[in-house]
């Protein structure tokens, strides 16, 4: 996708929309909730979006969500694109780049992911420290535009050490008053650190494989969130990730994954994750 086509969109969804946000979200699988707590919003399915692709997956409403939380204007992607549903690079990443030139500074990248640890089970959330990139593909793969970024972006910081910052205290606030309410006095400790590992899908992982990226480094898996990050930090937006523990990776359990259980567990911590992403937007600004 070209700078002209990303300025054309841009261009599109300003016209729709007379505020500007600072912030984007992007929401993963069963995670869709929070774009309904936005006040004065309005929403665009992604088919009427110039150059959009049309999300296909079970999860993802489709459809970009602008308005406000506390005040504070916001774009939310209620649903993304992934390279499993058959797109190319550049469109899984084309909202990034749209994201960029309307000025957005501020990318939270949130996804459904498979723990690769004991002590990260199901339920949890694990904020994104770094990621592997085994899908197999860059989206910086061909010529490179310089108005969107250099040929070489450097990631040794892909996600922001302040932004992760504003994630831990938000979510140490968050333990305490649960705990101290009476909410939960069991599972205080929600927020876990990690390295993501990002794979094109769409089958999960076999065992063997999940061994594999064990021994790589990774703590949790999925099939999106990398490419985004990239793309954005190309533009030099600054990104934190937030992965939505949904399952433990196959062999790790007797039990089989499937997606409706990846959406159960989405919607069954959708009261802390909403809650979290809202102390987050509003310590941001």
């Amino acid at each position: 996708m070209s700078y002209e086509l990303a300025a054309e969109t841009a261009d599109f969804i300003r016209s729709k929309y007379a505020k500007s946000p600072k912030t984007a979200i992007v929401l993963g699988s069963g995670l869709g909730a929070f774009a309904e707590e936005l006040e004065n919003a309005i929403r665009i399915p992604y088919p009427e979006i110039p150059n959009f692709a049309t999300s296909t997956v079970e999860g993802h409403a489709g459809q970009l969500v602008l308005g406000e939380i506390d005040g504070t204007p916001v774009a939310v992607q209620q649903g993304r694109f992934h390279f499993y549903e058959g797109y190319e690079m550049d469109q899984v990443t084309f909202p990034m780049r749209t994201f960029g030139l309307m000025g957005i500074e501020n990318v939270i990248l949130t996804n459904a992911a498979g723990s690769l640890s004991t002590e990260m089970a199901p339920g949890s959330l694990m904020l994104i420290s770094d990621h592997l990139n085994c899908m197999g593909v860059n989206p910086l793969r061909g010529s490179n535009d310089k108005r969107f970024g250099p040929r070489f972006p450097d990631m040794t910081s892909a996600y922001d050490a302040e932004l992760q910052t504003i994630v831990v205290t938000a979510a140490d606030e968050i333990a305490k008053e649960r705990f101290e309410s009476g909410v939960d006095k069991s599972n205080t400790d929600f927020l876990h650190r990690g390295v993501y590992c990002g794979l094109s899908g769409p089958t999960y992982e076999t065992p063997a494989e999940v061994r594999m990226y064990r021994l790589l480094g990774a703590d949790a898996v999925g099939m999106s969130t990398v490419p985004e990050a990239i793309i954005a930090r190309h533009q030099g937006m600054r990104v934190v990730g937030i992965s939505c523990i949904t399952n433990f990776a196959a062999g790790m359990t007797d039990e089989s994954i499937n997606h409706a259980e990846v959406m159960e567990t989405g919607a069954r911590v959708a009261e802390v994750f909403k809650e979290l992403l809202r102390r987050v937007i509003r310590e941001l600004h």
